[in-house]
């Protein structure tokens, strides 16, 4: 469905896999053939670092483990960005494509380092953020670097419990996250999250419906 859109930039916003990067091994194949002519850009989720695991704590395992995820990216011809970015160049212009490691609230891991990733792109016209945790964009995006026009995440599945409709939306993990599927935006910074479509836990969905979206840039 998604090559069937013919897009010219792909983004994937983390979570490659559940817990080890061994899990990619019935899939790796499927997911080589994502493929767009401006390329595919690529961020780390919470999962893939394997502390859930590993534990919090380092290991020569839990390090080599991260290792064949970020491997495993680069075999299937991703662009992983991990705290940096990208010049996209169309009919001479360019805008930038920023991603950054993980980045979100409570006990979830602070990877990411948004000052590195912004380095050397003021002069860059638009700024698209890959970062998985939507709880990154209220907490440090729109407070800290209004320069950011667009963020694409992940990371709440929309709990895989809920409704959604062209009016509505709901589910439990609103309880949780305030911006937790969907299109937000507060002043001239937008951000999109994507429910996903994979599982962790329950091996199912019920309202909230696996997910690519299909996004077309317009000049301000």
């Amino acid at each position: 469905m998604l090559l069937g859109e013919k897009p010219d930039m792909i983004f994937f916003t983390g979570d490659l896999v559940n817990d080890m990067a061994t899990e990619m091994r019935d899939y790796q194949d499927s997911f080589t053939r994502v493929k767009a002519p401006l390329g595919v850009y690529s961020s780390l989720g919470n999962h893939d670092y394997g502390d859930y695991h590993f534990g919090k704590g380092p290991s020569a395992a839990k390090a080599k483990n991260l290792q064949d995820v970020i491997k495993t990216h680069e075999l299937m011809g991703w662009d992983l960005l991990m705290n940096e970015h990208r010049r996209i160049k169309v009919d001479g212009e360019e805008i930038g494509v920023l991603g950054i490691e993980n980045w979100g609230m409570g006990r979830f891991p602070k990877y990411g380092r948004m000052d590195l990733a912004v380095k050397d792109t003021d002069d860059l016209p638009v700024k698209l953020l890959l970062s998985h945790d939507p709880s990154h964009w209220r907490n440090q995006v729109l407070t800290e670097y209004p320069q950011i026009d667009a963020m694409f995440s992940g990371h709440t599945h929309g709990m895989q419990f809920g409704v959604r409709t062209e009016n509505m939306q709901w589910s439990p993990v609103q309880y949780i996250y305030k911006e937790w599927a969907g299109l937000y935006q507060e002043n001239r910074q937008q951000l999109y999250v994507n429910v996903g479509y994979g599982f962790l836990g329950y091996p199912g969905r019920v309202g909230i419906l696996p997910e690519i979206t299909i996004f077309t840039l317009k000049r301000a």
